[in-house]
């Protein structure tokens, strides 16, 4: 048994949707063994265990519930021309095209690094950069998937990599070009390999295996109900990209006479741990099979905007009790503070009304609701039993002066930046203190696994 550490915090956000003051969190071999008021005095090991303050509001760990790690190198170098999700796809197949596992772990070491500076403490990897540059596998199938795994382990953030199925390039058409890299061939191909991965890390506290169906037009009809099978037979998490841009819808309806949402759902792929990702373009009967299904969405509000994609309907997913979550994507800005209000305010601007997601909501998706749709269920609360995962967020910055507590959780929701995280504590074990990573200047690791990267694409 560790020691334990109570921490005592200005302010904290419990699992009621208060926020109380003075507040100690006791967590010992990572979880969280007691929470009472610093008045009282009634721990459960009061006088025995180090003392350490965190001020400002603690949260518990936000989760990043959509990454694809190897965007990040992207950032800044596709906003010269103009173009749509499809011209910016030609940019992102380029670095694909180049990654080894080397370059891929130095890459998402130092991104997830940089989630964790913004208070992520569990990031779902949507996968599915698997095999060589021809196709081939590597001599471990699953090396790309072991660097992203030791890059989140390097940088202190749990894992859930959620390894996509990708065999097609599109309805009735061939894998191509970069794309070989992503496919296994067949659905069956590609779970014996997801399999052995799943079996490797069966025991792993800081791995979750899941499953993705990168979409419908990557994954031929027949094989989805493979990937949904294989998901639902390891009861992990199954996410898939969904109506991202109308020409997939259209696509869609083209090939089978539905929607991707209704295909999903023909074929078994929704329930209660899958998560559709963007589900920017929906009809109302997609809503209602999201609802029946007890499935989530992930809102990626920040991409969606950058590449041109649409504003999604997530008032009315809220309105109707679907879960929400919240991802970073393609890394054009890492701040889940961003991803949170723009979730809302890109609702005002749509319907011209204010206040469809709320604090307590934007708060429900970053931290508990995100966590649960990665497969850690035991994360994104304050509360006795849950992991030791907390995260300060300074209410004295230019960005969140004059916060009380009557309002601090708002100002840290609707003012806050990724910069206002100080301090990031991961299964108990401190990750980041006065706003540096254990790492040291993270921005120097991304500037050159970045540059790494992007002078073998511009080869």
């Amino acid at each position: 048994m560790s020691a334990a550490v109570a921490y005592r915090c200005e302010l904290a956000w419990l699992p009621d949707g208060r926020v109380a003051a003075d507040v100690v969190v006791e967590v010992t071999d990572g979880r969280i063994t007691s929470i009472h008021s610093a008045r009282t005095g009634a721990g459960a090991a009061t006088g025995q265990v180090r003392s350490e303050r965190l001020a400002g509001l603690v949260l518990p760990g936000l989760a990043n519930a959509h990454s694809h790690a190897f965007h990040r190198a992207l950032r800044g170098t596709t906003e010269r021309d103009r173009g749509t999700f499809w011209t910016w796809r030609s940019g992102m197949y380029d670095l694909a095209a180049v990654l080894d596992p080397d370059t891929l772990h130095a890459l998402a070491r130092a991104t997830y690094a940089e989630m964790a500076l913004a208070g992520v403490t569990t990031v779902g990897e949507f996968h599915y950069l698997h095999h060589q540059g021809d196709g081939r596998p590597y001599t471990d199938p699953n090396a790309m998937a072991e660097a992203v795994l030791a890059a989140a382990r390097d940088a202190g953030v749990r894992c859930t990599l959620l390894d996509a199925c990708y065999l097609a390039g599109g309805f009735g058409e061939p894998v191509s070009g970069v794309q070989r890299r992503f496919s296994d061939g067949d659905a069956a191909t590609w779970a014996a390999r997801v399999e052995e991965l799943q079996q490797r890390h069966a025991r792993s506290g800081d791995v979750v295996i899941g499953a993705a169906i990168h979409s419908v037009r990557a994954v031929p009809v027949p094989e989805l109900a493979v990937v949904s099978a294989w998901a639902a037979a390891h009861q992990v998490p199954l996410h898939a990209h969904v109506s991202e841009q109308p020409s997939e819808n259209a696509a869609c309806l083209t090939a089978t006479g539905r929607t991707p949402m209704r295909l999903l759902a023909d074929c078994g792929a929704l329930g209660p741990r899958t998560l559709a990702v963007h589900a920017t373009h929906l009809t109302e009967a997609d809503v209602s099979d999201l609802v029946d299904s007890g499935a989530g969405v992930c809102l990626c509000p920040t991409t969606e905007a950058a590449l041109a994609d649409g504003i999604g309907p997530a008032a009315r997913l809220h309105e109707a009790g679907v879960p929400l979550t919240l991802g970073t994507d393609s890394h054009a800005s890492i701040d889940l503070f961003v991803e949170a209000r723009r979730s809302e305010w890109d609702q005002r601007l749509s319907s011209g009304q204010r206040g469809h997601l709320d604090t307590a909501a934007l708060l429900a998706a970053l931290a508990p609701q995100g966590q649960a749709s990665l497969g850690v269920a035991d994360a994104g609360r304050l509360a006795v039993g849950a992991r030791g995962d907390l995260v300060a967020v300074d209410l004295g910055s230019v960005r969140t002066a004059g916060a009380d507590p009557e309002t601090a959780a708002a100002s840290v929701v609707f003012g806050a930046s990724a910069a206002d995280v100080t301090d990031v504590i991961v299964d108990g074990q401190r990750i980041v203190r006065d706003r540096v990573h254990r790492d040291g200047d993270v921005g120097q690791q991304l500037a050159t696994a970045i540059a790494a990267v992007r002078g073998e694409a511009q080869r």
